[in-house]
């Protein structure tokens, strides 16, 4: 069984790979690991994990990297700045893996597309749709909203002693991405055929305040809850320097999550790994420096 993983020198892929050799000792000749720039993944290629060339804007170029593959991991692209792009590059790699006649495609997709207000989740709607559509096997990885998300900003926001936000209260049962690494390295290592989807989240949903609570006595310092509206959220960060795709996609995160769109607990981690998910407080405790800024 050959399991190739798109995406292999991101952060996510990176971690799925040292999981299925470490974890759930897959052996290397088993494992290709793909990317756009292969020359990034001479330590893989060292441990004897095979190493391809994968650029989701070549068909051509896809075909030839999936040959021989039986279980296909697609991470979602990071093409977020051109609305239609990365539904294009997914389509484009479901095609590709017909072709060369991958077996299974795995693909790391987003809770409820089918009623998310966040910018992107009709890529994972229409790539979900494709993959169905295929007549292969699927397996479908719906991450929740990362935990490592938030370590984008909570630096600045304690140094400020104030978060804003427009979230209003609403709900969201974070992940780690490193759990999400485990969970998608098991469902790739095991020998289920079957084609289904799993939710992947966190023990627990949190509202900004609950996390400004926890990341406040962890690190001792005072930190504010401010609620605004989208306009107020979307002029600070404008402000602030952001591109307008990324704006508006942190904007709609926090639209969705105010919506209850985010709110859905399910045990699809345990189910996959037989563990528990890393709890919120001790995921911020790991990185208490880190916050200190």
């Amino acid at each position: 069984m050959t399991i190739l993983v798109t995406g292999a020198a991101g952060q996510l892929g990176q971690r799925v790979i040292h999981h299925l050799l470490e974890t759930y000792k897959i052996a290397p000749a088993d494992i290709v690991a793909a990317t756009r720039s292969p020359d990034k993944l001479a330590e893989l290629s060292a441990k004897g994990v095979v190493t391809r060339k994968a650029d989701f804007d070549d068909a051509a170029n896809l075909a030839q990297a999936f040959a021989g593959v039986d279980r296909l991991l697609i991470i979602s692209t990071d093409s977020l700045d051109t609305p239609g792009k990365r539904l294009a590059q997914h389509m484009a790699a479901i095609d590709a893996a017909k072709a060369a006649g991958v077996k299974h495609i795995f693909y790391t997709s987003m809770p409820n597309p089918d009623k998310s207000l966040v910018t992107f989740a009709p890529d994972h709607l229409g790539t979900e749709a494709a993959i169905k559509a295929s007549g292969l096997g699927y397996t479908i990885l719906r991450d929740a909203w990362y935990m490592d998300n938030f370590m984008m900003s909570l630096p600045h926001n304690l140094q400020g002693g104030k978060w804003y936000t427009a979230t209003a209260g609403g709900k969201a049962p974070y992940i780690s991405r490193e759990d999400c690494a485990l969970a998608i390295a098991a469902a790739l290592a095991s020998s289920n055929t079957d084609s289904t989807t799993y939710t992947l989240t966190g023990s627990t949903s949190y509202s900004i305040t609950d996390i400004a609570s926890t990341v406040s006595a962890i690190t001792g310092r005072p930190l504010e809850v401010v609620d605004v509206t989208d306009e107020q959220l979307a002029g600070g960060m404008t402000g602030a320097g952001l591109p307008p795709f990324v704006v508006d996609m942190l904007v709609s995160a926090d639209a969705n999550i105010r919506a209850g769109n985010f709110d859905q607990l399910t045990a699809d981690f345990t189910t996959l790994t037989g563990k528990e998910p890393q709890t919120l407080r001790s995921f911020f405790e790991e990185r208490k420096a880190a916050l200190a800024g």
